[in-house]
């Protein structure tokens, strides 16, 4: 018993460990927690999960496959994709199918797959895995359409890729019992019809009944994944293996529904999925035994290599015909496809599966996805930059800004940017907080920064500055301190404490926060009085007016904020580095 405890510590250690280690280096998770599983598994024979949880190991997988399925249906907003670019919405009506087709037949032709295991691939292999794309989108400064296409095709493929497989193995259940054609056709629908119900039934009565007050804040996460489990439970006991169909339409239909607590729910979602995918990676890492590395033979090299100059490049060329790409974005999106978590979750979920039915492929199949993943990982996480520059994709210049808190004083600094061409992106978790932000045309983000979802929602690649102006100082810290390592220190800033706050707050700001502004957090308050002594302004600098008659010609209650060089680039009046715009930079202040 003692020994299984320290196994399952040890299982946590490492996928925690390593997503990590992934982070503080910024090198792609799934890499490291393949290593860990492999290290632990094959490589030591330290973990064996079928040989230590015995009949538990499945059912566990399972369960964890199903709930990271929901929380793919749970990002899947239909207004969302409604408003991305034509080119995103025909990779997803027409890319997607037209890739499991093509993954198909290269499983089955290439890699030599019975039929069966190469369908059920073929639909995995259509997800691009946004835990992989997000971080690679976010280091290599792609210009916004591109990196927009990339992003959208991720998130939304998650759970397409994924649904396909489900129905590919119901469609292999059917069959396999036996009936004519017409049959098999009619039963089919009735699982597809079964499940789709289940989930949109149960999804509604979640909504229902939070909406209603019935549930308790406290209690609601726990119910959402109770209802989560329970779905695909009962849905497994009337028709076999529709459970996972079943919690990604329920995912879904929560991501589209007015649900008040959705945010709130986003975030236990991350963390449950965020532990639950390091312990199914790891464990199915090493549940791969030495033979199923062995048996990847020319064959794989030959399906790997069809798929990454084949099959990608033709499914984004033909999907994307008349769609308005360039030639160069067409090129960057056929090659950049990395898999990841998902990819290698729910092929290790089927294939245990088909070896339940006495179906040929299931090992090759966990072999092959295996080499998918790790190939387009380092492949595609190598190559994004350097293909980007070479094809002319790489964004100009990340000069925007974006600043945490939608108060007066935001909107102000905001307005000011815009005015002289630069992004500008205003950030709060309050609606009603970025009501003057939307009313005066700024682009705004409603949620969470610190999220995992902010993400996923949020295209950084236009912006180099990062300002934390709330009014609360742990809170700047806190955001800043999350963000720095993205923008780099130097380029992340706060609200200085007001003068009058000092203790805890204002220590943990020096030692832990950004660089603070010259403008302290009694700013905020004056632009809530509102006055004409509080307006920001713009000043060019010249020869003959330098940031010393600036100072000498304002209020002395005038401050310096940021200065915009002649390149565009931002300078920021921080007080800890002297403030010293030069001749043609435009100075604003308040």
């Amino acid at each position: 018993m003692e020994l299984l405890i320290a196994k399952i510590a040890a299982v946590g250690l490492a996928g925690i460990g390593s997503q990590w280690i992934a982070w503080r280096f910024r090198v792609p998770g799934i890499v490291l927690l393949a290593l860990a599983g492999l290290i632990m598994g094959p490589a030591t024979g330290f973990l064996v999960p079928e040989r230590d949880f015995g009949q538990l190991f499945k059912p566990m997988v399972a369960v964890a496959v199903a709930i990271i399925l929901f929380e793919g249906g749970f990002t899947l907003n239909f207004h969302e994709i409604r408003h991305t670019s034509t080119a995103v919405r025909r990779l997803v009506t027409i890319g997607a199918p037209l890739a499991w087709i093509l993954n198909t037949a290269a499983g089955y032709y290439v890699a030599g797959l019975p039929f069966p295991a190469a369908v059920i691939l073929g639909g995995v292999l259509v997800v691009t895995g946004p835990t992989v794309i997000m971080p690679l989108l976010r280091q290599s400064n792609l210009a916004p359409r591109p990196a927009s296409l990339l992003r959208w095709e991720a998130i939304v493929n998650d759970p397409v890729g994924a649904l396909f497989a489900v129905i590919a193995f119901e469609t292999l259940l059917v069959a396999q019992s036996g009936g004519s054609l017409p049959d098999l056709i009619m039963h089919a629908l009735a699982a597809l019809l079964f499940a789709l119900g289940l989930g949109i039934a149960a999804g509604r009565a979640v909504v229902w009944t939070f909406n209603g007050g019935h549930v308790p804040e406290y209690l609601k996460a726990p119910v959402l994944l109770v209802v989560v489990l329970g779905s695909y439970v009962a849905s497994q006991e009337v028709l076999e293996e529709s459970g996972l169909l079943t919690v990604t339409v329920l995912g879904i239909t929560l991501a589209n529904s007015n649900f008040a607590d959705l945010v709130e729910i986003r975030r236990f979602k991350e963390t449950i999925t965020t532990l639950l995918v390091a312990g199914v990676f790891v464990l199915l890492s090493a549940n791969i035994d030495k033979s199923t590395i062995q048996a990847l033979d020319w064959r794989a090299a030959a399906f790997v290599a069809v798929m990454l100059f084949v099959v990608r490049p033709a499914t984004i060329f033909l999907a994307t015909i008349g769609s308005g790409l360039s030639w160069q974005e067409r090129v960057l999106t056929g090659w950049i496809a990395p898999r990841g978590v998902v990819a290698i979750a729910v092929t290790g979920f089927f294939a245990a599966k088909l070896t339940g039915l006495y179906i040929d492929g299931s090992r090759e199949m966990i072999g092959l996805a295996f080499a998918m993943v790790m190939t387009t990982v380092v492949l595609h996480g190598f190559s994004l930059g350097p293909l980007a520059q070479w094809l002319g994709l790489a964004a100009a210049k990340r000069n925007g800004v974006i600043i945490v808190g939608g108060s007066a004083w935001s909107v102000g600094l905001g307005l000011k940017l815009k005015e002289h061409g630069i992004p500008v992106l205003i950030v709060d978790n309050n609606w009603n907080q970025l009501r003057d932000a939307r009313a005066a045309g700024l682009t705004t983000h409603y949620g969470e920064i610190l999220s995992e979802t902010a993400e996923f929602a949020v295209d950084f690649g236009s912006y180099g500055t990062f300002i934390a102006a709330t009014d609360n100082d742990a809170y700047n810290t806190l955001v800043i301190n999350d963000y720095a390592f993205d923008f780099g220190r130097r380029n992340v800033f706060q609200l200085a404490p007001a003068p009058r706050r000092l203790g805890t707050a204002a220590e943990a700001t020096v030692t832990l926060g950004g660089r603070p502004l010259l403008a302290s957090q009694s700013a905020l308050y004056e632009f809530a009085r509102g006055g004409d002594d509080v307006t920001f302004s713009a000043t060019k600098l010249t020869s003959k007016f330098d940031l010393k008659q600036l100072m000498a010609s304002k209020d002395a209650r005038w401050i310096p904020v940021l200065a915009i060089t002649s390149d565009k680039s931002i300078l920021v009046a921080s007080a800890d580095t002297a403030f010293a715009p030069g001749v043609d930079d435009i100075v604003i202040g308040h």
